[in-house]
Formats: structure tokens, C-alpha cells, sequence
């Protein structure tokens, strides 16, 4: 239905309540009236008639008015105790969320249109407050998870260096196992840090104007001993232009994006960058020969600690945080990521930038 059309048909509905109401009003005064009549009509058969008109309608008229205020106040007595039960579940409602209960829902009628809002926001503030109690205890669990898995390998290898009769080679060997798993956790803390200072304050970062294809040729640079090291070709494609943003956060950014690329290509495989002015902006793309991801973990990629498949990803390391924080670091300079792909067809990532962060 066009909203032209749902307007109209809302002061139409709008227009037809207020006629309604005062028809009622009207129908109500009609019947104290007639009431006052008969009523007076009968006391009259005991105490006479008064001799003037005057005074019969006078005293009619009083009796009316008189009836109408106490079915007024009969009515108002009603509605208040709605009113009244209406507010006692809100209050309710407010303790129980407060006790972290957040399967609240306030039930309201059509004609309590004073509590609507109110009533609307307290079930929309109750599931918003789910989802994030939801979300808390995903955290916690997949932080959890993550932790104990390096732990369980530190403590148990660090328990087998204690016996003497080990040989140098394994001895080496556990050792290399305990500083990587060290490393892993440490590179856990600083990514949890980093996601931490930018959702409290995004803007505190320096911004200025760079070359972002000079930015992107020195990650491909000091990246080169990885994608060397598996006989990877990289091809740059990049167009000279510049932009506004934080230097040091867009440079994880690509940091990011280019060691996926590395990590999920096999020896011999391809990864290309390429940067061109789009609509009045600029895109980035990281496309790689890789294994790809499938059309299901698409749309939770850039969930925390979401891994497409866990166990390739304990394989080759990781704790599946860096692409929350590519995410969260395009959120902050308003632009957009995208990603494409299909198993074994290698992955598409499209950074899309705006070309000045200025209001």
C-alpha cells in the first residue's frame, strides 16, 4: 500500500474517532436528560408540581448535569483503574528488566493510545537488552575458548620440558610450540584491546590526507617474506589518489586483509589489489585464488571470534578477530566492506572509502 494512501486512511480513521466520540458525548447528555425527566417526573407524584415552567425545566436541567458528572465520574473511575493496572505493569515490567529478566513484553489495547509508545519502547528497550545479554555470553564463551586452548598447550608442554629425558629436538620443538601459543594470546589481548578503544571512542584517532596507494604498496612490501615464502604472486593495480582518514588504522585495515589472503592461498596461488575512484570515493579489492569461504559463513564474516571453518583456521592460526576489526575500522571512516566468494573459487573483499570525511 503506498503511503499517500495509508496517510489518508489515518485521518480518515482519525477524523471518523473524533465523531464517534462526540456522538457518544452527545448520547450521553440525551440520556441524563431523558433520565432527569422521568426522575423528576416521579418526585413530582409525591411533593406536586411546581406552578411555573420555568422552574420544571430549571430543576430538570440540574438534575441532568447532575447525572452526567456521576456517569462522568463513574467513567473516569474506570478508566483510572486501567490507567492505574496499565502503569503497574509498566513498573513491573521496569523491575523485572532491572533483575535482568529481558522476556518482558507489555501486552496493550487499541484504545490505551497514552501507553503505546511507552509500552512499545519498553518491549523494543527488553529485546535490544536480550540480544546484547546474548551477545555478552557469546563473547564471554568464545573469549573463553580461545584462552583455553593455548593454555592447555603451554601448561602441558611446559610440564613435558620437565623430564630430563627428552631429547634437544623435542625439547626445541615444545619450546617453539609455547612461544607460538604465547604469541597467538598475545595477539589475542592486543586485538581485544584495539576493538575495545575503537567502540569507546572512534574519534579519538588522527586524521589526515595520505596516499592511499603508497600506503598500500608499503603493506604489500613489508609483507613480501609471507607471500614469498608460499611462491604467491601479488599484482598491484592502483590508481595515485588520496583521502582523508586515520593512517595507522586504515593500515591494519589492509594489514588484515592481505595476510587472509596469504594465510587461506595455497603455494603457487595469486593475489591481486587493485584501487579505482568509485562514486566520488575510492575501492579497494583483495582478490585472491584461495580455498574461498561458503555461502552460509558469508553473512556472519565479520561477526568476533567467527571462524568459516574452525578447523582449517586452528590449523593456520588466528582467533577469527581481525576481520571485526577491519569492519569496525571501515564503520568508523563511513565506508563499506564487502565480500564475495565460493568454495575453491578463491575470495573478493571490496573496501569502498569515501573521499573526505569532512561534514
Amino acid at each position: 500500500m503506498k503511503t499517500g494512501t495509508v496517510k489518508a486512511l489515518k485521518v480518515t480513521w482519525n477524523i471518523l474517532k473524533h465523531l464517534l466520540q462526540v456522538t457518544a458525548l452527545f448520547l450521553v447528555l440525551t440520556i441524563c436528560w431523558t433520565g432527569a425527566i422521568y426522575l423528576t417526573k416521579a418526585l413530582y407524584g409525591y411533593t406536586g408540581s411546581p406552578s411555573s415552567d420555568y422552574v420544571i425545566q430549571l430543576i430538570n436541567f440540574i438534575f441532568g448535569i447532575i447525572l452526567f458528572i456521576c456517569c462522568m465520574l463513574l467513567f473516569g473511575i474506570y478508566l483510572h483503574r486501567k490507567e492505574m493496572a496499565m502503569l503497574k505493569a509498566i513498573i513491573d515490567a521496569m523491575r523485572r528488566i532491572s533483575k535482568g529478566d529481558f522476556s518482558v513484553k507489555l501486552e496493550y489495547r487499541s484504545n490505551q493510545r497514552e501507553f503505546e509508545k511507552i509500552a512499545h519502547s519498553i518491549n523494543e528497550m527488553a529485546g535490544e537488552l536480550g540480544r546484547m545479554e546474548t551477545m555478552r555470553q557469546d563473547f564471554i564463551s568464545n573469549v573463553s575458548h580461545e584462552i583455553q586452548s593455548p593454555l592447555t598447550s603451554i601448561q602441558g608442554f611446559s610440564t613435558a620440558l620437565r623430564n630430563p629425558a627428552i631429547s634437544p629436538a623435542k625439547r626445541e620443538h615444545y619450546l617453539d610450540i609455547i612461544e607460538r601459543e604465547s604469541q597467538r594470546l598475545s595477539q589475542m589481548s592486543d586485538n581485544l584491546l584495539k576493538l575495545s578503544s575503537l567502540e569507546s571512542d572512534p574519534g579519538a584517532f588522527a586524521t589526515g590526507r595520505f596516499r592511499l596507494d603508497r600506503q598500500l604498496q608499503a603493506v604489500v612490501l613489508a609483507s613480501e617474506p609471507q607471500w614469498m615464502a608460499k611462491t604467491i604472486q601479488v599484482e598491484l593495480e592502483l590508481q595515485e589518489c588520496e583521502i582523508d582518514g586515520a593512517e595507522d588504522l586504515l593500515r591494519q585495515v589492509w594489514v588484515n586483509l592481505l595476510h587472509n589472503s596469504i594465510k587461506f592461498t595455497p603455494e603457487g596461488g595469486a593475489v591481486k589489489i587493485s584501487l579505482r575512484p568509485n562514486n566520488g570515493g575510492m575501492e579497494v579489492v583483495f582478490a585472491d585464488t584461495g580455498i574461498g569461504i561458503g555461502e552460509a559463513d558469508l553473512p556472519r564474516l565479520f561477526e568476533r571470534f567467527y571462524k568459516a571453518d574452525k578447523s582449517r583456521n586452528r590449523s593456520v592460526g588466528g582467533s577469527g578477530l581481525g576481520l571485526s576489526i577491519v569492519k569496525k575500522i571501515v564503520d568508523i571512516h563511513r565506508g563499506e566492506i564487502t565480500v564475495q566468494s565460493e568454495p575453491g573459487q578463491g575470495t573478493s573483499f571490496a573496501v569502498t572509502l569515501p573521499g573526505s570525511l569532512e561534514n
